[in-house]
């Protein structure tokens, strides 16, 4: 049983890279452009945060060292693409990134640590910091509703990348199945929403990959689409 735990969680990690590792096209146009565009920060500020959460979960249950080791990996990758914004984005979205960036990622997290190791031992411990992870992994795997309001409404899929759909899938599956072995609902809970999540978008697009799109209310929405793709793509850390 330990070696399949172990090698599940590995492949966890791997999927979960490929899912931090996802948005990289999108922060390669913004520095050939020099620009952000009309892209937002809150759903990086809002991974970073999460990503650092799961870590420091990771590192504080016993046996749970691959969660702390991938998300350890996605906190590097955000700050780089958090950075990214605060260097090339307008002032005001620069200053709007600052901010939430010093809320959140530094002021939510810091307290977070802060109160658990001053205030709770132990098993409660573990538990306070479990019940924020899967609080805060359920509100962003909701996020792809969105990108999927699109496609029907479209009737296409262009904002709505396969590959992405797909790693969102498998990354949501293979870590429900790594709670399910390590009796780990904190995991289990907001992964098994992800998978489900995972499989409808996938259902979508088997059935509008070839329909003829919308063109008159996919013009209308093409700003606001590119937009909800990037967010759906911040949610997999676990």
């Amino acid at each position: 049983m330990e070696s399949l735990i172990f090698y599940t969680g590995v492949i966890g990690n791997v999927i979960s890279v490929l899912m931090f590792l996802s948005p990289v096209g999108t922060f390669w146009r913004i520095i050939k452009h020099r620009s952000t565009e009309d892209f937002e920060s809150l759903p990086y500020v809002c991974t970073l945060l999460n990503s650092s959460l799961w870590t420091y979960y990771g590192i504080i249950k016993p046996g749970a060292y691959l969660v702390a080791t991938v998300n350890g990996f996605g906190i590097v990758v955000e700050i780089i693409y958090v950075s990214l914004f605060l260097v090339y984005a307008p002032v005001k979205k620069r200053n709007k990134t600052a901010i939430l960036a010093g809320i959140l990622d530094v002021g939510v997290l810091a307290a977070a640590i802060l109160a658990t190791r001053l205030a709770l031992h132990g098993e409660v411990r573990i538990d306070a910091i479990g019940f924020m992870c899967a609080g805060l992994n359920i509100i962003m795997y909701g996020s792809p509703l969105a990108a999927m309001k699109i496609v029907v409404t479209t009737m296409s899929v262009e904002y709505m990348p396969f590959f992405l759909s797909f790693f969102f899938f498998l990354n949501g599956g293979i870590w429900t199945f790594y709670a399910i072995l390590t009796r780990d609902y904190f995991l289990g809970v907001p992964n098994g929403a992800g998978f489900l999540l995972g499989i409808a978008q996938l259902v979508l697009y088997a059935i509008y990959k070839n329909a003829k799109p919308s063109i008159n209310v996919s013009n209308r929405l093409e700003e606001g689409c590119e937009q909800e793709s990037l967010i759906s793509s911040s949610n997999y850390s676990n």
